[in-house]
């Protein structure tokens, strides 16, 4: 009978938030497929986990891939793992999960960390919609094409960046974007963990006149927030009132009101009974 594999997070800076479940999942399995086996071997000594361990990155994820799955197929179980936070979401781990899937394996998730969401919910930027894109590409030319792909996407857009990039990523966002609401999160769980908000113009100049260093995430608030929030909130009831005496029942005025005012139906919908207190 097949054995299964296991997506095991781990922490991505503070020790302290690898979960028990995760520490048991590693203990348990037969085998533990890692990016770097020296780096893995020093988080798994922390918790007291012993076990085989394979290199599994970039450079090989399709032939470890392979191995793997014959040997789960044979009975054993694997823990995929990456160097820091959540295996496949920007690390490797997407092959062997289709893998496992077209051999009939079972895939579970053991969850944890992801800097990105970790980046949102800190930046005080919408949460309802969330569009995650990696890594900006390197190059500026098909950086601002990247970012004019994703303008119009009606949720809040995160990247991580490279210190070095930072300052640039960010003076071709507002070239691309426009001067949006933004964050810009430093080093997350980890000592100097640090965000700094604002909109995109001048968080590019302040980064340009510092040397930046750390692990960053780049949080951008969606097309038509700045427009939407300058807004007053009597604007979007008077707009509520003016499609319902056009004939339109209340929740189909309140989603058309939203859409054109670039804010979510939550958001809209306590606008509206702030307003009609």
């Amino acid at each position: 009978m097949p054995g299964t594999i296991y997506l095991v997070a781990t922490p991505i800076g503070n020790l302290a938030d690898m979960s028990f479940r995760a520490v048991e999942t590693l203990q348990s399995v037969d085998l533990i497929a890692c990016e770097d086996t020296r780096h893995s071997r020093k988080l798994l000594a922390h918790y007291g986990v012993s076990k085989k361990l394979v290199s599994y990155h970039g450079h090989n994820e399709y032939d470890r891939s392979v191995e793997i799955v014959g040997k789960v197929l044979e009975g054993i179980s694997a823990a995929i793992i990456s160097d820091a936070g959540t295996p496949a979401i920007n690390d490797p781990g997407h092959i062997i999960v289709r893998k496992a899937i077209e051999a009939g394996i079972d895939v579970v998730s053991i969850p944890g960390a992801a800097a990105f969401v970790n980046a949102v919910i800190v930046s005080g930027l919408p949460t309802d919609s969330i569009f995650f894109g990696g890594f900006l590409p390197s190059k500026k030319g098909e950086r601002l094409k990247r970012l004019a792909e994703v303008r119009e996407i009606p949720a809040t857009l995160v990247f991580y960046e490279s210190p070095h990039r930072l300052a640039r990523s960010i003076a071709d966002c507002v070239e691309a974007l426009g001067d949006r609401q933004a964050a810009v999160v430093r080093e997350i769980t980890k000592l100097h963990e640090e965000t700094v908000r604002g909109t995109l113009k001048p968080l590019a100049e302040q980064f340009a006149a510092a040397r930046a260093k750390g692990e960053f995430v780049l949080v951008i608030d969606r097309a038509g927030a700045a427009e939407s929030s300058n807004r007053s909130t009597g604007s979007i009831v008077e707009r509520v009132i003016e499609l319902e005496m056009s004939g339109m029942d209340q929740k189909a005025a309140l989603k058309t009101a939203a859409k054109e005012f670039g804010l979510s139906r939550s958001e809209a919908y306590r606008q509206l009974q702030l307003a009609r207190r």
